[in-house]
């Protein structure tokens, strides 16, 4: 306690004297001129992201979170929850708290398919194709504004848009120096605390700010505790026409593994069990291993360069570097020593012994680095963006036993299998807008985007590994937007878009089983009208799928679910968005979505253990697997002389685990509802105080939100084995923030 008075003590005295540094600038200058240098930079600013996202006028389904909106509702949760109510994304959490491993989908499409960007940088990883939110734990105390874009959206770098886009932006330009101190804590042993400080805009020239953080919580999960830090920092210089910033930013985390669910037998018996980690000691007691853990640690690395040049042309270019190195361990029981090259050896009793308890660990060390280049034309009625990135990725995959019972002279550094990955993944795209009159803007957008993919070594589970695959796409969209009788804007939109498989689709398949790529064809229509005080809007959508990859039952040659192309498959659906200002100081907010997600002729493949084989089992047009028919929310907010509170509920329809439309393997729907209120202070000795809380799931609904299932017969019955991930109770958070 004593240590952290004497921290906020030079925290505030830094910033004293950053302010009178301010302060004896400003004396120097006009004020008009400072606020017109002010504007000017933050246009540079917004020049690094403006070739990734869509503009006024771009014929694209968008939604935008300011830095304010986020900042509310950042009481520690990881990214997809602080994007949750935004029209047809639904969240989940391991931990059942939102903090830890974290996932979304929006229109139904997973994590593997929405490509994600900071400053225009891909965040995906190369392989997998996902973002893992634990490893980036706080980021959006660093960030100014989120894009969610759904459908094909605009062209970007990266991963491919195979449902939606989310483009984040870093913070901004500070112009006045600050320091912010805040600490949460709640339910679950939840706590967090971010200390963040700007220098403010120095002699016009530069400003330097810088970003720690640090989270834990013991989860809703018995055992799925998270402990994590982070940071961020950039500094950044400002010329009239040029802006040159370096930024970094990374974590640490250690998270205790909440990955199997619970089967839906415990559902209503004891909805925080864990068995990871559960193994059965000698004397036939359960125990859980205490350090079945995840650890991995990431720096990324940014230097991004800004020219205007001349009144009609700018550039942005990014050199970008990430790095990563972590694994995760586990207790194995009864583990067979050929799966994990150990040798056989005879026991006291003159018998062989071939398997036995061990501990192992699967490791991953990562670089991936690149550059991506934007050059943005704007003049009269044509506004022209063009844009190429080069990304490379190098990943080593390779797994240690670091301890095996009965064994005393075991090599601390054993390792049972290594591969390494390679991706080189490049990107050129033109993008062109024309105001053909007032009222009706033209939009054309051109990708060509190629891929070469090598996996050479071993695998844990598929062995020996050579594959080399060369993909090249190309992605066009155009569209029309209209805007009429001042508060009317429509638009609609055609676009394809091309994904290559991920790594595990290539590892659990043999050669002759391994799929091709997937195609998307995106039909999308919008209406908004929008006043002061109301607006309401609409999207249309058609999302026609060929050779999408599903898992359909079948099992690979080397015994893994195998995820195979299917020919016909849609997401159809309306989105209904709209907002009244009630009064000065209430107004509410809402979305809904109304979909139907279909695959055309399916066939199920079920195990028979009796007989060994799969029984095939023609479904024909059947619901694609999480993909709820309604997704609805409801945002009420209030402010008033300081105060401030919320009221915000979701709705999510029935979800289906596998693509048999099975009401026995599904999550049920779940209607949760979120309380915030708070206060803002403004003493004359500091610029404010908050105060507010949070009381998440205020009627304590008992919901799932993530699953998975396996089917097969046995004794010519059918049975399955299952995993739910359960959300908290109702539970709460405080949150106390000191701004300088």
């Amino acid at each position: 306690m004593k240590r952290d008075f004497i921290q906020l003590f030079i925290l505030i005295g830094f910033t004293a004297l950053l302010r009178a540094e301010n302060n004896s600038i400003s004396t120097l200058s006009d004020s008009d001129t400072l606020s017109s240098k002010m504007a000017n930079h933050i246009d540079l600013d917004e020049i690094v992201v403006t070739a990734t996202k869509a503009m006024k006028g771009t014929p694209v389904a968008y939604t935008n979170l300011s830095k304010e909106e986020i900042a509310k509702r950042n009481f520690g949760q990881d990214v997809p929850y602080l994007i949750s109510q935004t029209p047809s994304v639904i969240v989940t959490s391991d931990a059942g708290t939102g903090i830890g491993y974290t996932g979304f989908r929006v229109r139904g499409t997973d994590a593997n398919r929405i490509n994600i960007t900071v400053n225009g940088v891909p965040m995906n990883d190369s392989e997998s194709h996902t973002v893992f939110w634990v490893n980036m734990p706080d980021f959006a105390s660093s960030v100014e504004n989120v894009q969610i874009q759904r459908g094909v959206g605009t062209s970007t770098n990266g991963a491919a848009s195979f449902g939606a886009t989310i483009a984040m932006q870093t913070q901004g330009m500070s112009y006045k120096p600050y320091a912010e101190v805040s600490t949460a804590g709640g339910s679950f042993g939840t706590f967090k605390t971010t200390g963040k400080v700007s220098t403010g805009l120095l002699k016009n020239k530069f400003v330097f700010d810088a970003r720690a953080s640090h989270i834990q919580s013991d989860g809703f999960i018995d055992r799925a505790s998270a402990n994590m830090n982070s940071y961020f920092a950039s500094g950044a210089y400002y010329g009239d026409n040029t802006m040159i910033k370096f930024q970094t930013f990374g974590s640490k985390e250690k998270t205790y593994q909440s990955w199997n669910g619970i089967s839906s037998e415990m559902l209503k018996t004891n909805r925080t069990f864990n068995s990871c980690g559960m193994y059965t000691d000698e004397n036939g007691v359960t125990r859980f291993y205490d350090n079945q853990t995840d650890n991995y640690q990431q720096q990324h690395y940014h230097l991004m360069a800004t020219q205007r040049v001349g009144d009609f042309w700018n550039m942005n270019m990014t050199a970008h570097y990430t790095r990563g190195k972590g694994y995760y361990e586990d207790y194995k029981e009864g583990a067979k020593f050929k799966s994990y090259k150990l040798n056989p050896f005879i026991n006291a009793d003159g018998k062989e012994v071939t398997k036995s308890d061990l501990v192992r660990q699967k490791w991953l060390d990562n670089h991936f680095y690149g550059a991506v280049y934007s050059a943005n034309y704007r003049k009269d009625n044509w506004h022209l963006t063009l844009g190429t990135a080069v990304n490379n990725y190098d990943g080593d995959h390779y797994g240690k036993v670091k301890w095996v019972k009965n064994i005393q002279n075991l090599d601390p550094d054993h390792e049972y299998y290594r591969s390494n990955g390679t991706k080189l993944d490049y990107n050129a795209f033109v993008k062109a807008n024309l105001l053909i009159t007032k009222s009706l803007n033209a939009y054309v957008d051109l990708q060509y985007r190629g891929i070469n993919y090598k996996i050479k070594g071993e695998d844990d589970k598929a062995g020996a590994l050579d594959i080399h695959k060369n993909y090249n796409f190309f992605n066009p969209k155009a569209g029309l937007n209209y805007s009429f009788a001042k508060y009317h804007n429509a638009f609609v939109s055609f676009s394809i878009a091309n994904r290559e498989p991920n790594r595990n689709n290539f590892t659990e398949a043999a050669v002759d089983e391994r799929p091709t790529y997937e195609t998307l064809y995106d039909y999308e229509a919008g209406y908004e009208f929008r006043t002061d005080r109301f607006h309401v809007g609409t999207n249309l959508y058609y999302m026609d799928y060929n050779n999408q990859l599903v898992l359909t039952g079948k099992i690979s040659e080397i015994g893994e679910p195998l995820t195979s192309n299917i020919k016909d498959s849609y997401r159809m659906g309306i989105e209904l968005m709209g907002g009244v200002k009630i009064t000065n100081w209430l107004n509410w907010e809402g979305n809904v979505t109304l979909s139907q997600n279909k695959i055309k002729k399916f066939t199920e493949y079920v195990d028979d253990w009796d007989t060994g084989e799969q029984h095939a089992i023609y479904i024909g047009k059947t619901n694609i697997a999480f993909s709820p028919d309604v997704i609805a929310n409801s945002m009420f907010n209030f402010a008033y002389k300081g105060f401030s509170a919320a009221f915000n509920s979701t709705f999510v329809g029935r979800q289906y685990i596998d693509n048999t439309s099975s009401k026995d393997r599904s999550i049920n729907p779940y209607f949760v509802n979120n309380l915030r209120f708070g206060y803002t202070f403004k003493p004359s000795f500091m610029e404010t105080i908050t105060v507010d809380f949070t009381v998440n799931n205020l009627f304590n609904e008992q919901y799932e939100t993530n699953a998975w299932v396996y089917s097969y017969f046995e004794g010519g019955v059918r049975k399955k084995d299952d995993g739910y991930f359960t959300q908290a109770g109702t539970n709460v958070m405080g949150r106390l923030v000191l701004r300088f």
